[in-house]
Formats: structure tokens, sequence, C-alpha cells
């Protein structure tokens, strides 16, 4: 019966439907109202929908149908009833999932799990590289905050989200037609990526994306920063890094190695070959010192060296009786790869308690299943050498890592000495920027050794210049990396 009633007013041309909207305040006398109004919104321009149904077909999400009292269930994309009007689709939504809030690339976890359940690989691979270029590479690495945050985990066991992406990712990278985004018409404006590391090849891509000719610039003789060079081989296999950043050369990104910003190309001649905007992420490729007596023997190496020469198969020695000083990350994935390298005995040694240690938790796990031997609460006072020969490091306890109000300030026992044997130490205490180039370029940089740029923007005091990733904002992730490389891309974009 009102059926043709809804059509009729859904016609008319004097009658706006204004759906999913509460009225909240009226106010005024006849011929002049004003009403206050709260309206949800829908998810589907309803310029567009042609109410055929297709999205309900495909919506791997189920819901309760309110309007069937609950009786049954109905697709998150749906009508709600045969007769409504306006006759477009909705959309349920119930706000932005936890796991998907604390992800830093804000991968839509639901979404990509949802398709999985309904065994559609590959509609999943292609929802996750709407936000991330590299499910393969963070499937292995990724630290993963999304699992510590994940609502299963109140009902028994968080889901293994970083597995799952892991999953689908080398099922696509096993085709012998590997997945590549649909790409616009390309625009004729060019960008220069320099550094070929997570935030350089996400920005180059999120670019790509855009319509944009990348050219990405990287100074080592193989792309992936420290990716490629700082993360072991045992964690991250090279081929299939090498196969995600193939991926972006198919898209057309051109990568270009064995180029020194600073030195082969520089901000003038980028400009002259028509590069109109510049991303600077280079990373920190330099190991921190720690300025003690006997830093400089022969057989104290630099973690950061350590790594990248034994990624780039340098030839690299080490003794059987291994010190690793420091705790974090980049420490664990020394004494590690120490091991692997023929080392009999080795001890990290650092200065933080075990629970206040940086490294994730699992690496720590990781490292002691291993046989790596972790000492806490010590700091290097001095190398021990015997007629030029290191023999050792004397260490001093550590009394606290951190001041009251939370800054780095450690302060040490001076009685209270360990002397440790060793004829190799390495020291991973923290990395640094190579800003060789910034001096050079008039690119300004930060009291704490990284690029100076605007923390929404990332654009540098240069016009048409910007910086991301760990050059930028110091040591983190690859996942905060890759969203600091797709935020800088947006603001290129503007």
């Amino acid at each position: 019966m009102i059926s043709p009633k809804l059509v009729e007013v859904g016609r008319h041309l004097n009658i706006e439907l204004i759906t999913q909207t509460e009225l909240k305040e009226l106010e005024g006398e006849e011929g002049r109202f004003t009403a206050r109004l709260i309206r949800q919104p829908r998810y589907v321009d309803l310029t567009k929908c042609t109410s055929c149904g297709e999205c309900a077909k495909v919506c791997p999400i189920e819901v309760a149908d309110d309007y069937n009292k609950g009786l049954g269930t109905r697709k998150a994309a749906y009508k709600q009833y045969a007769q409504a009007m306006p006759g477009a689709y909705a959309i349920s939504k119930r706000g932005t999932a936890p796991c998907k809030a604390t992800c830093p690339a804000h991968v839509s976890v639901q979404g990509f799990i949802a398709l999985m359940r309904e065994h559609k690989y590959a509609e999943a691979l292609a929802l996750f590289k709407e936000s991330h270029p590299f499910p393969a590479v963070c499937g292995r690495v990724c630290h993963h905050p999304c699992e510590g945050i994940c609502t299963r985990g109140d009902t028994d066991e968080p889901l293994s989200i970083q597995y799952l992406h892991r999953f689908f990712a080398d099922v696509d990278l096993s085709q012998q037609t590997p997945y590549v985004p649909e790409l616009p018409e390309s625009r004729d404006k060019k960008v220069a990526v320099i550094g070929a590391g997570p935030a350089g090849l996400a920005a180059a891509y999120f670019l790509r994306l855009k319509g944009y000719e990348v050219t990405v610039f990287e100074k080592l003789p193989k792309a992936g920063g420290m990716m490629a060079v700082g993360i072991p081989a045992y964690r991250m296999p090279r081929d299939v890094l090498a196969a995600e950043i193939g991926i972006i050369e198919k898209m057309g990104v051109e990568i270009k190695t064995g180029v020194a910003f600073g030195e082969d190309i520089t901000l003038e001649s980028l400009k002259k070959d028509g590069f109109e905007a510049v991303f600077l992420g280079t990373g920190l490729h330099l190991s921190r010192r720690l300025n003690v007596e006997g830093e400089d023997l022969p057989g104290v190496l630099k973690g950061v060296d350590f790594l990248r020469d034994v990624a780039l198969n340098h030839e690299v020695t080490v003794g059987k009786r291994v010190i690793v000083i420091g705790g974090g990350n980049v420490a664990v994935d020394v004494a590690l790869t120490a091991l692997r390298k023929g080392a009999a005995h080795v001890s990290l040694v650092c200065l933080e308690k075990r629970e206040e240690m940086p490294a994730w938790d699992y690496e720590i796990e990781e490292a002691l299943e291993e046989g790596v031997e972790i000492t806490n609460s010590l700091g290097p006072k001095r190398f021990l050498e015997e007629e030029g020969r290191l023999t050792g490091v004397e260490f001093k306890r550590c009394t606290a890592v951190f001041d009251e109000t939370g800054a780095f300030r450690p302060t040490y026992d001076d009685t209270d000495l360990t002397a440790m044997e060793g004829d190799t130490v390495i020291v991973a205490i923290g990395q640094a920027a190579d800003l060789s180039f910034a001096e050079k370029e008039g690119i300004p940089s930060t009291a704490r050794g990284g690029l100076q740029a605007d923390p929404v923007t990332f654009q540098t005091p240069i016009e048409g210049v910007f910086a991301g990733g760990d050059v930028f904002y110091g040591p983190k992730s690859v996942v905060e990396a890759v969203q600091c490389g797709k935020e800088a891309a947006v603001s290129i974009d503007r």
C-alpha cells in the first residue's frame, strides 16, 4: 500500500529525502522553522548508486538484521527493505577497529581478514596494498602492535594478524604474475626520492599511485635501505624483499643504485632535470660511539657497519667469544648474526634492566632461545687490551638509566666493576644519520642530528623538499617508516 506513495515522494522535485537522520531540535514559527539534525554517514554516494545489489553480493561481513528484529542476518552493505526510498544501498560501520587504529599504516585489518575468510586472497592483498606496499616484508619483521590490542584477545587469544597477511602475500608472490596495483593516467610531473629504504619506497609507491613519474636514487648498491642491509637475512629473506621492491618497479618507479646525493646528484641538478619535488629518506646508517678508552682497538666493530657488511657479502670475521654492547633491536640482530658467523659464545650487555630493554620482547626471547647470554645493568668503562690486542671489556654497574623526568641520563657505581673476556666486541648502542650532504645542499638539520622538517607536512624549510623516516624522527620500525612516506606523498601531491 505505501510503496507507490514512497516512490512518488522520492521522485518529487520539491521534496528532499534526508536519510539516516535524527531531528534534535526545531525552532521558529510557521513559515520559518530552523531544524537541527544529526545525520549518520551512509558511506554510499546516492547520486551514483543504482541499487543493483552487487555490493551486497560480494560483501564478506554479516550482521544482525534489525529490520527483521534480529531473527536473521544481512550483509553490511544493505538496503533497509525492498521498497525503501531512496533505493540506494548503505553500509553499516561501527567505527574504526582498534587493530586498524593502532597500525601505524592504518591497514584495514578487519577488512582483509573478512576477505580471507571467504578465500578471497587476491582481494585481501589488494585491500592491504591500498595502505601498505610491503605485506610480505612486514609479515616477517613487523612488531605487530595490532595484535596487542586485538579485541579477540578479550575472549581467548588475539588473531595472528601478521602471519595472516604474510600468508596471502606469499601466495601472491608464488603466482606467475603477482598483483600490480592499477595506475591512473600518468601526470607530466616528476618527483625524486633520495633513499630506497621503507620511507622512500613507500613515498615512491603512493606517488606513483597518484600518477607521478618517480625516480628513486640510492647510495648503496642495492635497494631496500635498512630492510636490505640492517635486518638480517634470517629474518628478512632477500628474495622476498626483492620481489616486493620489484612490484614497485613494475608500477613504473625507476630505482637507480650507487648514486650518492650531494655528490653524484644535487638539488640543483635534480631541478634542472625537471624534478618538481624531492623526498629525502636517507635513514640512519651510522653507528653511535661510546667514547670510552680503547674503542678504536682492532676487534671493536660498529653494529650497523657489521650488519651492512654481512648483508653485502663483504668479508666479516668474528672471534669465538663475542660481546655485544647495547639493548635494542639492532643489538639483538647483531648478536644473532654473530652466532651465524661462527661465534661460539655471544654475550649481550646493556645498561637497562630486562624490563627496560628497548628491544621488542619477542626478539629478546628469540635471542635467549638461540643461546645468547644477556647481562643487564652494566655499562662499559674501558676496553681491555694486551699488547695492542683486544682481550675484553671492563664494565661498571648502572644504577639508573633514566632520571626523575624520564630522560635518558644513566648513573653508575664506579666501585662495582665487572670484567668480561672477549676477542670481538660489537658496539650497537644506537644509530645516527650521515648528513654529510645536508650542509652542501643547504638543508637544515636539528640538534639531535636529523633533518629539519614540519611534523605534519614533512616539508623542510626549502620549498619542494621533503624529509621523512628515521632521518627525520629517529630509529623506528618499518611500518612507521612506510606511514611517514605515505603521509609525505600526500603533502607532495598537495
